[in-house]
C-alpha cells in the first residue's frame, strides 16, 4: 500500500499520440511563448517598480498580476518543454506536487487579483472623493496579502485532499499536474473531494459575480459623466478584457471532460487544457501596455531613447 500511495514517478500521457515532428514544432512555439511571457511581464513589472508616478494602487495590483502570471508560466512551461523533447514524459511525485501547488496558486491568484482590481476601479469611479482615504497604503497591502494568502491556503487544502487516499493509477491525462489530476489517480474518492471541489466552484462563482456586479455599478455611474466615461475606457476596459479572457480560458479548460467524450482531436484537446496557462500571461501585459496611457507613454519613451542611442 505504501508503494501505491507514494509512487516515485507519474506518467504524463497527453503527448503519447504526438509524433516527433509535432513535438519539435510545438516546442518552438512553446519556447517562444515562454520567452515572450517573461519579457512582457518583466518589462511591465520594472516599469511600474522604477516609475514613481505609477506607485498607485491600480498599478501595484497590476504589478502583482504580472508576478502571478510569471509564477504560473514558470510552473508550466519548463516541464512542458522537457516533455516535448523526451519520450518518457515522466515526472517525479514530488515535482508533481510542487507543480500542482504553483498552478493552483496561479489560477486562484488570477481570480483574487482581478477581483481586487475590480474593487479598486469601483471605488475610483463611484467614490472618487473617498478613493485615497479608502485605498490607503494599509488597505492596499492588506489586499495584496489577501491576493496571495487565499491561493496559498487553497493550494494546501487541495493537495491535502488529493493525497488523502492511495493512488491506484499513475497516468496523468493533462500536460501538467493539478488537483483534479491527482484526485483522479486515487483508489477511492469520498464526499470530501466533492465538497472541496464544490467549494472551489462556488468561490469562483462568487468572485465572478462580485466583479460583474462591480462593473454593473460602474457602468451606471458612467452614464451621465464624461469624466467617468474616460476613466472607464482608459482603466476599466483593459481590466475587463483581461477578466473575460481569463474566464473564457478557464471555461475551455474545465469543459474538456465533456468535449473529450465527443471525439475532440487529441492535439486540440491538449491545447485547450493549457490555454488558461499560456494566453492570459501574454495578453495581460499587452492589453495594459496599450490601454493605460501612463504605461504606454513610458514604453514609448524607452523606445525613443533606445533609438536615439542606437546608431543608424
Amino acid at each position: 500500500m505504501d508503494n501505491i500511495s507514494s509512487p516515485h514517478f507519474l506518467t504524463v500521457t497527453a503527448l503519447n499520440e504526438w509524433d516527433w515532428t509535432s513535438r519539435i514544432i510545438f516546442f518552438s512555439f512553446a519556447l517562444s511563448g515562454y520567452l515572450l511571457t517573461i519579457v512582457l511581464n518583466a518589462a511591465l513589472i520594472m516599469i511600474i517598480a522604477f516609475e514613481k508616478a505609477l506607485h498607485e494602487p491600480m498599478y501595484i495590483f497590476l504589478c502583482n498580476l504580472c508576478v502571478n502570471d510569471l509564477c504560473g508560466s514558470t510552473g508550466f512551461y519548463p516541464r512542458a518543454l522537457v516533455y516535448l523533447l523526451t519520450e518518457t514524459n515522466r515526472i517525479s511525485f514530488e515535482e508533481c506536487i510542487v507543480q500542482s501547488i504553483v498552478i493552483i496558486v496561479y489560477g486562484a491568484g488570477e481570480f483574487s487579483n482581478l477581483s481586487v482590481m475590480a474593487v479598486d476601479r469601483y471605488i475610483a469611479i463611484c467614490q472618487p472623493l473617498r478613493y485615497h482615504s479608502i485605498m490607503s497604503p494599509f488597505t492596499v497591502w492588506s489586499l495584496v496579502t489577501f491576493i496571495w494568502i487565499y491561493p496559498c491556503f487553497l493550494s494546501i487544502m487541495a493537495i491535502l485532499v488529493a493525497m488523502k487516499y492511495p493512488f491506484c493509477r499513475h497516468d496523468i491525462v493533462k500536460l501538467f499536474c493539478e488537483n483534479l489530476s491527482l484526485v483522479n489517480l486515487q483508489c477511492k474518492q469520498d464526499n470530501l473531494n466533492r465538497i472541496f471541489n464544490g467549494w472551489m466552484y462556488v468561490t469562483a462563482i462568487v468572485l465572478i459575480s462580485f466583479v460583474l456586479i462591480s462593473y454593473f455599478k460602474i457602468i451606471l455611474a458612467c452614464r451621465k459623466s464624461k469624466v467617468n466615461q474616460e476613466k472607464f475606457f482608459s482603466t476599466c476596459v483593459p481590466h475587463l478584457i483581461s477578466f473575460l479572457n481569463y474566464i473564457a480560458c478557464v471555461f475551455f479548460d474545465s469543459s474538456q471532460t465533456e468535449l473529450r467524450a465527443k471525439t475532440l482531436p487529441h492535439m486540440l484537446y491538449t491545447f485547450l487544457t493549457v490555454i488558461f496557462l499560456i494566453v492570459p500571461p501574454v495578453v495581460n501585459p499587452v492589453i495594459y501596455g496599450i490601454k493605460l496611457s501612463p504605461v504606454r507613454a513610458k514604453i514609448l519613451c524607452i523606445f525613443r531613447s533606445f533609438r536615439i542611442k542606437t546608431p543608424l
